[in-house]
Parts: structure tokens; C-alpha cells; sequence
């Protein structure tokens, strides 16, 4: 059942990834992504008032489970606000495999932090996902997003850096909340943080130029928050493995990557599809090898 879930979140991330590219189009960043959080907020708002009837403020109504709520929120909204300046200046198909690689960085923490194992298939899986992640860099250069001079695409690297440590995070936090909860209240300590940002930048003169309303931004939010939920729920089952629903949600790449191939129209095709086939059977593999 969590590998389903999974599933069903890697899907929700991809439409989430195009509604982003679409909403960022030359666009606000920062105003862009507070609208975001004020949408997740909304649509978890019921699980929000319907813990504050039963339990006054939820999560153990204890200072110390707001408290690494309100971590939870840091650590996520860093990574958002990386990885939005990164995908409104990356193509999509650079920045999506980029993203993928984050559960290499998670089976490193899980495998230190949990305990986790895996048998010779899914390191069979894991082994791919580098060779994905170095073809993606070589093609990289070639579009002029190299290493050494590109800053947006250390803002990805980082942002999925970051999406890591989260992720590893969230099955810590899952030993003691329920997985609505601690989506629902993350959500409100986001906007709230990001609000006050916004609101900074537009006192210093730094708002981050000017702001078109379109329908994506609130299309942002409803994938994003359907993918979470199955993604909370998935990581709670008793016999989920991080570093395997990790990566199975970073299939999320398929769909952003045939956006920007079909829509986009952007470059340099025929390795990158090559690429793509590659992380699809390292994605493979580690499902294959969570059955045995």
C-alpha cells in the first residue's frame, strides 16, 4: 500500500513542477510562492480547526511539537524558495533530474540515521540513479547551466539538498504526530514565515518585480497538497522505507520532463531521453526490490 501512495504522490509532484513553471513565467517569486502557502493552507484548514476542537492546538498541545512543526517549516520553505528562482530559470528537463537525485542523498541519511538496508537490486537502482545524474550534468553544460558558472543551478542542487534532509525529517516526525497534523500545521507556520518575508522585501524595495495573477498558482497548491497527503500517508505504514518512497516520488520527474519536451520544445532530446530511461529503471528496480 505505501509503494501506491508513493506512486500516486510522484504523480501529484510532476503536475506540481509544470504548474510552477507555467505560474513563474516571468513573474513575482517570492509573491508567487506566499500564494502558494496561503492556498496549502486553505485547503488543510479543516484538519486545522477540527484539531483545535478536539485537542485545543494539536500536536500533543505541547510548545515543543510546534516548535519542530515550525522547524519542519524552515527547512521546507528554504528549500521551495531555492528551488522556485531554480526552476523559473532552468529548463525543465535539466532541473527535474536534478531534483531526482534527492534520494541518493536520502538513503545516505536514512541508511545513517534509521538503519534502513537494502538488498543488491535497489543498489542495483541506486547505482543508475548516479549514472542519471551525471549524464544530466554533462547535457547540462552543453545548454550553458554549468557548475562552475551557473548560480540557478546551485540554487537547484541546494534546494533538493535541502528537500533531503526534509524528507529524513518527516519520518522522525511521523514517530509521534499523524500525518494530516503535521501537514496541516506545517502549512500554516509556512505562510505565516513566508508572509512576513513578502512583506521585508517589499519594505527594502526588493518585491521582486511585478505580479500576473494566473490559475497555475492555485493549481500549484491543490497538487502539491495531494501529493503530500498520499506522500504522509505512505511514509506512516509501519513497513515504509524512506529512501524507497524517496525515490519512487521523484518519478514525479516523468511528467515535467515530457512537459518540457512536448510544450517547451526544449533541447538536446535524444540524451535526454536516454537519461530519462535510465532513471526509469533505477526507479524500477527499487520497487522491484522492495517486493522481495
Amino acid at each position: 500500500m505505501w509503494i501506491l501512495l508513493a506512486v500516486l504522490s510522484a504523480l501529484g509532484l510532476g503536475f506540481y513542477d509544470v504548474m510552477k513553471k507555467i505560474s513563474l513565467k516571468g513573474n513575482n517569486v517570492p509573491i508567487v510562492l506566499f500564494l502558494n502557502t496561503v492556498f496549502g493552507t486553505l485547503l488543510m484548514c479543516p484538519v486545522i480547526i477540527n484539531g483545535l476542537a478536539d485537542s485545543h492546538f494539536g500536536l500533543g498541545d505541547t510548545a515543543t511539537g510546534h516548535l519542530l512543526i515550525i522547524l519542519k517549516a524552515v527547512i521546507v520553505l528554504s528549500s521551495w524558495i531555492l528551488g522556485y528562482f531554480a526552476i523559473k530559470h532552468l529548463p525543465l528537463t535539466i532541473q527535474g533530474p536534478i531534483n531526482a537525485s534527492r534520494p541518493v542523498l536520502v538513503l545516505v541519511g536514512a541508511l545513517i540515521v534509521f538503519g534502513e538496508r537494502l538488498n543488491l537490486i535497489q543498489w542495483a537502482g541506486i547505482l543508475l540513479g548516479f549514472t542519471s545524474l551525471f549524464m544530466i550534468s554533462r547535457i547540462g553544460a552543453k545548454e550553458g547551466f554549468s557548475i562552475k558558472h551557473s548560480k540557478w543551478l546551485w540554487f537547484s542542487i541546494a534546494a533538493t539538498s535541502l528537500g533531503a534532509v526534509s524528507a529524513l525529517y518527516d519520518k522522525y516526525l511521523l514517530q509521534f504526530y499523524r500525518p494530516l497534523e503535521v501537514q496541516a500545521w506545517y502549512s500554516l507556520y509556512q505562510m505565516i514565515i513566508m508572509g512576513f518575508i513578502v512583506l521585508i522585501l517589499h519594505q527594502i524595495g526588493h518585491g521582486g518585480g511585478k505580479f500576473n495573477w494566473r490559475w497555475s498558482i492555485l493549481g500549484i497548491s491543490i497538487f502539491l497538497t495531494s501529493a503530500d497527503i498520499a506522500y504522509f500517508y505512505s511514509l506512516s505504514q509501519a513497513d515504509s522505507m524512506i529512501s524507497i518512497v524517496s525515490m519512487i516520488r521523484r518519478g514525479s520527474v516523468i511528467v515535467s520532463f515530457f512537459y518540457g519536451v512536448v510544450i517547451l520544445r526544449e533541447h538536446h532530446l535524444k540524451a535526454k531521453l536516454v537519461d530519462l530511461g535510465i532513471l526509469l529503471l533505477s526507479l524500477g528496480l527499487l520497487v522491484i526490490g522492495s517486493e522481495i
